[in-house]
Order: structure tokens, then sequence, then C-alpha cells
């Protein structure tokens, strides 16, 4: 049996060390607030590039706190919009409307499965105040465009981390970034009468009240029209076809298969291909800034299944605003800023001293885990083929690794938490795994713009998202497996013949 992940194999990679930091902050006596904490975030601020890192109990409790301090800090007010990808965990757009605000859902690209920068600039509105940039699968989403749209409408950048840990970002150029000085921008987010005087979106009337009209949340997409797009998980060629692709994006979905096809008849390498470089990264030494440093705040989960993962629920933000970092911390403790003294309507969430111990020691291997994701996934990359399953990030993978089967691990730019495949047969070849013995998992059935609790927005025609959400299959990727389960696992996906 492969399983997709096993926690316990995960555990047992470095289980005398974490066992001992857990008896150390047994036998201290002291269970919150203490060295283990002050550790931890002084470490992992470290790794990430940031001054700043505030633990807090979850990921979700970590992208809340960010909103409600910005709150707190005249940064925004209830009704203020918070563009936001379609395709994402819905633990991402819960954190703007439980604050009050309005999430903006913007689609994805189908060749990266993140969003999509060309659509995010129509969505913007003089009520506009942040993008929230998820690196979904352990993906960066950062890129260039990004960033000139929140330096030039003067809008927060916040990253939804919570699946990316370690992940570098060789596309960021530090020394030109307006957004590594808080500064910069003020708590206003500027002069709205002048957003409004470049806003393509100028009527501020068309847009109702925060998670009202479902109609505003997509209506100004130029893939509204879900007449163009085939049946859900038909044709993918139709996605790729009406989606705005730029660059190496504009590669069609034919040119895809047809490369899927000439691959097939390579002979699959005998064993998985090994990195170049030494494994015992540093984290002195890191060549891209990572993301989680990118913008002005990040939210991060530390659940056991993440990349780093802690032995409960655990989170953290990171940042370089001092303010900012204090009022998250005010905030996570009740709203305290002092013992018995609550100048801010806050909530209790903290890492508490067991968690912070053991994200400590599994910290300290956390790039050599990611290397052997990336391993994995340029053996996948290079040995998957098969008409009916695309790989998302093939094509930017074959771009920066253009000899198809060496792993030089020059993609930084991604750590695999997950690794998607989409297919229109999708729940087939997840029972023809199953039935060889190989555990998959579905991220996520249902997108949250159709979900029961956002039933406003039910209506919504989100066609690439919803295609995604109807066709991914997450396969196992992550450091436990062996050369032979990951050479098997692909044999099996290239073994599968759907029913017509």
């Amino acid at each position: 049996m492969i399983d997709y992940l096993s926690l316990q194999k995960v555990t047992a990679m470095h289980h005398d060390e974490i066992m001992d930091a857990v008896a150390r902050v047994v036998d201290s006596g002291w269970y919150l607030q203490g060295e283990a904490n002050e550790r931890f975030e002084t470490d992992y601020a470290r790794y990430i590039g940031t001054t700043h890192c505030v633990g807090c109990a979850n990921g979700l409790d970590a992208l809340m706190l960010i909103f409600r301090a910005y709150k707190e800090m005249g940064v925004m007010a209830d009704g203020d919009e918070v563009i936001v990808p379609a395709n994402t965990y819905i633990a991402s757009i819960l954190s703007i409307t439980d604050n009050g605000l309005k999430p903006v859902l913007v689609e994805p690209w189908v060749s990266t499965l993140e969003i999509n920068e060309t659509l995010i600039e129509e969505a913007i509105t003089d009520r506009t105040r942040a993008i929230l940039l998820v690196h979904l699968y352990g993906r960066n989403a950062w890129t260039p465009g990004i960033q000139d749209l929140c330096e030039r409408w003067h809008l927060k950048l916040i990253e939804d981390n919570a699946q990316a840990q370690g992940c570098g970002n060789s596309k960021f150029k530090i020394q030109n970034s307006k957004l590594a000085d808080a500064d910069e921008f003020s708590t206003s987010c500027g002069d709205s009468t002048d957003i409004m005087r470049h806003s393509k979106l100028a009527d501020a009337d068309e847009f109702s009240t925060p998670c009202g009209d479902s109609t505003d949340i997509m209506r100004h997409s130029k893939l509204a029209d879900a007449d163009e797009f085939s049946t859900p998980c038909g044709d993918s060629t139709d996605i790729i076809r009406h989606s705005k692709l730029a660059g190496a994006g504009e590669y069609a979905m034919e040119n895809i298969q047809d490369d899927a096809t000439s691959h097939a008849t390579q002979p699959a390498a005998e064993s998985i291909p090994q990195c170049n470089h030494n494994s015992q990264l540093s984290i002195l030494n890191c060549q891209f800034p990572r993301t989680g440093s990118l913008g002005h705040a990040a939210a991060h989960s530390f659940y056991p299944g993440k990349n780093l993962g802690a032995m409960g629920d655990a989170g953290a933000v990171t940042t370089n605003d001092a303010e900012l970092a204090r009022m998250v911390r005010a905030m996570g403790n009740y709203g305290s800023t002092e013992k018995y003294v609550f100048p801010y309507l806050g909530r209790n969430s903290r890492l508490d001293e067991i968690q912070a111990a053991v994200l400590s020691v599994k910290l300290k291997y956390l790039d050599e885990d990611n290397l052997r994701r990336k391993q994995i996934a340029n053996y996948y990359y290079a040995n998957i083929n098969h008409p009916d399953i695309y790989l998302p990030g093939k094509m930017e993978w074959e771009i920066a690794s253009p000899m198809a089967g060496r792993a030089d691990c020059r993609d930084e730019d991604c750590i695999y938490h997950i690794f998607p495949v989409l297919s229109s047969h999708r729940n087939q070849l997840q029972q023809h795994l199953r039935e060889h013995g190989i555990g998959t998992m579905i991220h996520y059935p249902i997108p949250p713009h159709k979900q029961h609790c956002y039933a406003g927005w039910n209506a919504l025609s989100l066609p690439i998202t919803e295609h995604i959400h109807q066709c991914e299959l997450s396969i196992p990727c992550n450091q436990t497996m062996t050369d032979g389960e990951v050479e098997e696992v692909v044999r099996q996906v290239n073994a599968f013949r759907p029913k017509r």
C-alpha cells in the first residue's frame, strides 16, 4: 500500500528529536508563550526572511488576525474589497467574510492553477484594499505584474502561505520592490479619489454590500460566459483556448497532448533522478526570497499534513511591519497588550509550547524534505505520459529543466505540498489507483463559490475554477516515499485505461 501521506512515517523520520523536544516542554512546567514559542518565532522569521513572526492557533486564525489587525489600524473597514483567487481552499475566503470584508473572486490559469494576473486589474474598484495571494499546492503565485498592481493601486499584498512553507521566488526583484517598505504606504490606503480616477470600474454603485449580489463578484471577468466552455471536465482544449495564457501559457492543449504522446514512447527512467547540489540547504544562504516575505503580511498553517507540520493545529503570521505584528499579537491574546488590559476586541489564538518545540525540530529539515518532494515531482513530470491526464505546471518545469528526465532542481518556485493532475476521468483514475494500492486525495471537490455556506454565490459562473475542482486529483508526493513507490505510482498512472 502506498499511502497518500503517512503522518506516522513523517514523524518517525525525526522521532527521537521530537520526543526530546516535547519532554523538555513537559518538564519545564511552562506551556504557553514561553521559550519554545520565542525560539520558533525567531527561527521561522529568519527562515522566511522577515523581521517578525507571531505564532497563533492555526492557519485560518493567522489570516483572520491579519485582516482584523488592519481594520483596527484603520487600513480597512467593513465593506472593503479583497481580491482573492476563485480556486482556493475555503479558509482563504472565510478569513475575509468573517471580518466584514468582501471577497472578489478572480479565475486562475489552467497551466498553473494559480490566480490569473491579467484579470486582476478589471476587478479593482475604489473599495479594493488588498490582494490575497494564495500559494496553492505549494506553488509560488507571485508575479511581477501582481506586485506592480499593488504598487500602482496602493494595495496591501497579503500572502496565504498555508501550503508553501519553504517555497522560493526566483522572479522577485527585491531591490526594486516598494512592498518591502511598509512606511511608503498610507494607513488609509491612499486617496480613494485618485484610485477611482484611474479605475476602469469607476461606478461604485455597481457594487453591493459584502457577499450580497453574487453577480458582482464575477461580472467583470473576461471568462464570464460559461457558454464558451465545454461541459465540465469535457475537452480541456476549450478551457485552454479561451484563457488569456500569455507567453508560454499560449501553448495549446493540442500541443500538450502531442507532447504527451511523443514522450510516451520514451523509456521510463530506472530510478528517481537526484539533484546535483547538496541537500543540506542552509537557511542563511537561501538563493531567493521565500514566499511569506513577498508582501506586507503572510499567514502560515502548520496543520500536521503540511510540509512543515505540527502534532496538531498551529499557525503564524510573518511581516516586516512592526505595528502590524504588535497588533496581531494583541488580537490573538484576547486583544490584550498587557496582562488584564484589553484595548481591543480580540480572540484566544496562541501557539502552544509543545507545538512550537515540535516545529523547531522539523524546521531544521524542511529544505531537505522539500528537496525530496522536488525530486519526486521531477520524476513525475518526466515520466507520466497519458493522453487523458494533464499535469499543471509541466510547461514551466520544461522551461526550467529543458532536459526532460534530469532533475537539476532549478525550479525554486514550487515545493509540491500537493502534486495535482487533471483528468476528465478523475473518479475512474482514483478508483484505478485505489485498486492498485495507491492513495490519493481530491483538492477540492467543491469550489468555495458552490458551497452551501455561500449560497448567495452558487449561481456564479466560474468555469475554469469549476473545471479544476471537477477534474483535480492529487497523487502521492512526500519525503517518506521510496524510489520504488514513486516508480509504481508512475506505472499505474500510465497504465490507466478509462471506460468511455
